[in-house]
């Protein structure tokens, strides 16, 4: 895959606070990239220094080959952005925002204009005035102020925030039209994990400034073990099994008996094992993890890790 987006050992250092600790990462054409972490963890900040509305104390970011830091014009060139939430000018219509934008670009004719207006969906109200559009519409209309000039990359900072499902869905749907149908890379920050996970290829978790993984989305939530349940009797004497024969494998209570993970292949001998024990088996269910449980697990681990 082509790589158009590259950050090479970010740092941020705001105050004598490192604010973004020595990242790299890279996004490439056709993907969308989700980036992740807990509130103030840095990736707003990230996001400002790859639109050029931060300057960055130490490393580089690269745009279509062009550095941030020294080919600003041409870096930006390629990039279309919502970060934090769409500005518009709420007593004109859509149509005249779209208008207004275009004139700061080259090349930006009325077709292409009606044509992203019907991408987003909003050919039946742009010549309505923006104060009377949804939450959703002003997102759709600041997509379609993104889209305007054709970039490579679309960077949407929380672009489901304050939308219903309904909202949601449409962005979902769009973010994953353009990845696929334009070849475009985006890159989505958002904390709505079951959102991203449903929308994006890869992940970068960030925390405390740091990127702590990058990973494929369904490598990253489903990885080689798999969590099984096990309605089981006696629950305390088949847990006590369990963590006798499988030292180095997670198994906790749950609700229903025993939740342990392990690869597919071992439950067999699992089931003979316990049932040699006399252990009463009512039944085995394989339980699916979620962006979330992953994410929390891996940071709650660096956590522990770093006040370690």
């Amino acid at each position: 895959m082509e790589t158009i987006v590259e950050l090479k050992n970010v740092t941020k250092v705001i105050k004598g606070r490192k604010i973004i600790d020595n990242i790299s990462f890279q996004v490439n054409k056709g993907e969308v990239f989700g980036f992740l972490g807990p509130n103030g963890a840095g990736k707003t900040t990230t996001i400002r220094m790859i639109v050029g509305l931060m300057g960055i104390t130490s490393g580089d970011i690269t745009v279509g080959g062009a550095s941030i830091k020294t080919q600003f014009e041409d870096a930006v060139g390629h990039v279309g952005a919502i970060v934090e939430n769409p500005e518009m000018y709420k007593f004109l219509s859509g149509y005249q925002n779209l208008v207004h934008y275009a004139r700061m670009a080259k090349g930006i004719s009325k077709e292409k204009i009606a044509e992203t207006v019907e991408l987003v969906g909003l050919t039946e109200r742009i010549n309505d005035k923006v104060k009377t559009y949804s939450l959703g519409m002003r997102q759709r209309l600041g997509l379609a102020q993104c889209l305007l000039h054709d970039p490579d990359v679309l960077i949407l900072d929380e672009p489901t925030n304050g939308l219903d499902p309904a909202g949601i869905r449409e962005i979902r749907d769009y973010v994953r039209l353009l990845a696929r149908e334009k070849n475009m890379a985006v890159i989505v920050s958002s904390h709505l994990l079951s959102e991203m996970e449903m929308m994006c290829d890869r992940i970068g978790i960030i925390q405390n400034g740091r990127l702590i993984d990058v990973q494929l989305v369904q490598e990253f939530v489903h990885g080689t073990e798999v969590t099984y349940e096990l309605e089981v009797v006696p629950s305390d004497k088949a847990l006590a099994i369990i963590e006798a024969s499988y030292p180095e494998v997670r198994a906790n209570r749950s609700r229903n008996g025993i939740s342990v993970e392990l690869p597919k292949e071992e439950i067999p001998n699992l089931i003979k094992m316990l049932v040699n024990e006399d252990i009463q088996i009512f039944g085995i269910k394989e339980t699916a993890k979620t962006l979330e449980d992953r994410f929390l697990e891996v940071t709650s681990e660096k956590e522990a890790v770093t006040r370690g």
